[in-house]
């Protein structure tokens, strides 16, 4: 996963794309970049590490421009390398672009052979510089013809933003597997973001989901939507189990209430008689109050979280990942002492953090410790943006939910079905959510011959 941002203003954007970017930081913590444009020609500012990492008051204050990208960066197609920082940028045909993608194309490989068979010279082993060249390829002069006859080449998921020196352009793939919303801000400019967090914090109004296969450009003459190649809503439903925030809500869907409720049905589905209700912070804490209210049993907190560590699933390799879990999560012994417990967290992936988090509040003095997870099991890997890439690291892919008990240390496990899942969502039904993580239902085929 990464998190995008574009704003258009009439004044400089520097600062507010900054505050937009920290506000995605839980989308990516490789690196962050933006570009700016201010009407005839567009700079660039990028690195490795946190947004507070790359720009401080005196960088933003060099960085001019009232259109602007950004970019925060979680890698799965291509290497944590500064190469690979983004936004990207092209000098083709007398324009310049600038470009920032979350998602993955599935043909990649394919198109970029192509093209280097062409002659074509990459700077970048990302599947969004594949995007970026074939819209400067078809640009004739009408960006929005180019970006279409991308968008019939590029299969995958994708939300995208790019930008021009006098406009900004935005479109989703036609699934809409990944998000992309669309706010106003209260001193008149428009913003596109993975997340309505930047409109709320900035300082404006969320006025709708960019649509499945939309291409929203936003000029000097206003606001102007583009009928694409939209093929219904697949919406990445792991974004609701994990990767927004609290408080987004996307295809008008709550990620907090999602959350909440899915602990109530998993409560439903698989109650356990336990002394206390225990979420593993941060996106496990609404499931388990969800929990907690349906079933009457205490909520506590059992893990005391540092608040200067960050999410340990988007570590980019499994000894990072481990070391990040002990530095994050610490258990409350003076709470769990003596107790049964019921841990609640949003998903079982390699199994890994589960296992040590179990075997350290049985350290502390927890007595027993029951694990619900308000996922289904992860049994596939995922082709569109999540670093599950292959079947041997998923642990549910491999070995029965009881073998999954067995090896994490739970006195038991259970998962919420796919059915309360789609149920805890509300307003989605099966239909229109992306759960080929769990199923194995891929919208998009991942072998593109």
């Amino acid at each position: 996963m990464c998190g995008i941002i574009g704003i258009y203003d009439d004044k400089d954007v520097s600062k507010k794309l900054f505050f937009g970017l920290s506000c995605l930081q839980h989308r990516g913590q490789e690196s962050a970049g933006m570009s700016l444009a201010d009407g005839d020609q567009i700079i660039r500012k990028k690195g490795m590490g946190l947004v507070t990492d790359v720009y401080n008051e005196e960088i933003l204050e060099e960085l001019p421009g009232h259109i602007g990208i950004g970019h925060v960066r979680y890698s799965t197609a291509g290497g944590s390398h500064e190469f690979n920082t983004q936004p990207l940028m092209a000098f083709f045909k007398n324009t310049t672009m600038s470009l920032a993608h979350n998602g993955n194309l599935i043909n990649y490989q394919i198109l970029r052979s192509r093209l280097e068979e062409e002659g074509m010279m990459f700077q970048t082993t990302i599947d969004s510089e594949v995007i970026l060249y074939l819209i400067s390829r078809y640009n004739e002069g009408d960006i929005v013809e180019a970006v279409k006859k991308t968008m019939e080449m590029i299969q995958g998921a994708y939300a995208v933003v790019l930008l021009l020196e006098d406009k900004l352009v935005a479109f989703r793939d036609p699934y809409g597997i990944r998000p992309l919303v669309l706010g106003k801000l209260h001193d008149g400019g428009s913003i596109v973001a993975s997340e309505n967090a930047p409109i709320d914090i900035i300082g404006g109004d969320f006025i709708r989901n960019i649509e499945p296969g939309e291409i929203v450009v936003i000029d000097e003459e206003g606001l102007h939507s583009y009928e694409g190649m939209g093929k219904g809503r697949k919406h990445c439903v792991f974004e609701y189990v994990y990767f927004a925030r609290n408080d987004a809500t996307l295809d008008g869907v709550n990620s907090y209430n999602f959350r909440r409720r899915s602990g109530e049905v998993l409560y439903d589905e698989a109650p356990v008689d336990v002394d206390l209700v225990v979420a593993v912070p941060d996106s496990g804490i609404p499931s388990a109050i969800g929990y907690s209210q349906a079933s009457g049993i205490p909520l506590a907190e059992g893990l005391v979280k540092n608040r200067y560590m960050g999410r340990t699933f988007i570590k980019p390799s499994q000894e990072e990942r481990e070391m990040a879990v002990k530095l994050k999560l610490n258990p409350l012994s003076h709470v769990v002492k003596g107790k049964s417990i019921v841990l609640l967290d949003d998903s079982i992936v390699r199994g890994t953090t589960s296992a040590n988090l179990i075997q350290r509040l049985r350290d502390a003095g927890a007595r027993e410790v029951h694990m619900r997870i308000t996922s289904p099991p992860v049994m596939n890997p995922c082709y569109y943006g999540i670093d599950t890439p292959s079947r041997i690291n998923l642990i549910a892919a491999n070995f029965s939910v009881q073998e999954i008990e067995e090896k994490i240390g739970a006195d038991s496990l259970k998962f919420i079905s796919e059915e309360g899942m789609v149920k805890a969502s509300k307003l989605l039904g099966r239909d229109d959510l992306c759960m080929a993580c769990f199923n194995g239902d891929y919208p998009v085929d991942p072998i593109v011959l």
